[in-house]
């Protein structure tokens, strides 16, 4: 069975090698039918410093690699420049 994979925004780079990733989910209510937009971070490794603020990335689940890093970034879908970052 391959490992869970879920697309997200990195939020946070100040950390060497981790990326903190939201995660946004949308549900409806379930007595007044709206929709909610609920959102989870994820603390993923980032072996190379790749990732900044504001990438869109695919993070996979992997083994414990500390007490609460437990994904891996696998690529960057979305690059976002650091000039449109300061605008």
């Amino acid at each position: 069975m391959p490992a869970k994979q879920i697309i997200g925004t990195v939020v946070s780079d100040k950390m060497n090698k981790t990326r903190v990733i939201a995660v946004e989910n949308k549900i409806a209510h379930p007595k007044y039918g709206k929709t909610i937009v609920k959102t989870k971070k994820y603390k993923a490794h980032d072996e190379n410093n790749q990732s900044n603020d504001g990438d869109i990335v695919r993070i996979e689940a992997t083994r414990p690699l500390s007490k609460t890093k437990r994904w891996v970034v696998m690529d960057i879908l979305t690059k976002v420049s650091k000039s449109s970052l300061l605008e």
